[in-house]
C-alpha cells in the first residue's frame, strides 16, 4: 500500500470545524487553533468504548424482543404485545408489507449493525489487512442503515394494529421498548464511537 496518511506527515482535521492542522507528532492537549476543540489522531480509546457499547447492545437486544413493548389496560382486560405479536398479528391480517417492515426495521436492522460491527472491532483488534476498501463499505453501510433505527415510527404502528382503544382504556409502552430505544441509541452510539481510520492503520501496518 502505498499511500501515505495525514497522521504520517503530522496533519490531522479538526472534527468541528474541519480544520486541517498541523501538529507537533502527538495529539495530546491538542486544540485546533479556529474553533479551540480537541484535535486527535485517531478517536481516543474507539476499540474499546466501541466494544462496550456493542456488548450492552447485544445483552438488551434479548429482552427488546421478548419483553412486551406495549401494556394496553381496560375495565374488561388487559393486553400485553412484543414486537414479534404486531409482527405476526399484521402478517395474519393480510398487511404483510408493514409486517415485513416492523420485522425489517425492529429486529433484523439492530442485529445486522451489532454483527457488523463486531466483524469490524474484531478485524481492527487483530490488525488483518483483509480487504480493507470492503470493510470501510461496510461501516458506511451500518452508519446508514442506522437511520431506519426510528423507534417512534414503530411503536405507532404496533399501537394501531394491537391496541383498540376504548372510552376507558389505557395504554403506556412497555418494558419491551424502553430495552428496545436502548438498543437503538447504543448502536448509534457505537457506530460514532468507532474509527474507520483503524481498519487503514492495520492494513498500512501489515504491509510494511
Amino acid at each position: 500500500m502505498d499511500s501515505v496518511s495525514a497522521a504520517s506527515l503530522g496533519l490531522v482535521s479538526c472534527p468541528v470545524c474541519s480544520l486541517l492542522c498541523r501538529t507537533p507528532g502527538q495529539d495530546a492537549g491538542l486544540r485546533c487553533p479556529r474553533c479551540r476543540s480537541s484535535l486527535h489522531f485517531r478517536k481516543p480509546n474507539s476499540v474499546a468504548r466501541t466494544w462496550a457499547l456493542v456488548i450492552t447492545a447485544y445483552i438488551l437486544y434479548i429482552p427488546a424482543n421478548l419483553l412486551p413493548i406495549l401494556e394496553t389496560r381496560s375495565l374488561f382486560e388487559s393486553q400485553r404485545s412484543t414486537i414479534l405479536n404486531g409482527v405476526i398479528l399484521f402478517w395474519n391480517t393480510g398487511s404483510w408489507f408493514i409486517a415485513a417492515l416492523i420485522f425489517f426495521a425492529s429486529i433484523v436492522v439492530p442485529l445486522t449493525k451489532l454483527m457488523a460491527l463486531t466483524l469490524l472491532l474484531v478485524s481492527v483488534q487483530r490488525r488483518t489487512r483483509w480487504e480493507a476498501q470492503q470493510r470501510t463499505q461496510l461501516y458506511r453501510f451500518v452508519d446508514f442503515i442506522g437511520r431506519w433505527s426510528m423507534l417512534d415510527i414503530y411503536v405507532v404502528a404496533l399501537s394501531v394494529a394491537l391496541v383498540h382503544l376504548e372510552a376507558l382504556a389505557t395504554m403506556r409502552a412497555g418494558l419491551g421498548a424502553v430495552a428496545f430505544g436502548a438498543v437503538v441509541v447504543l448502536t448509534m452510539l457505537a457506530v460514532e464511537t468507532f474509527d474507520p481510520r483503524l481498519i487503514w492503520d492495520s492494513a498500512r501496518e501489515q504491509n510494511g
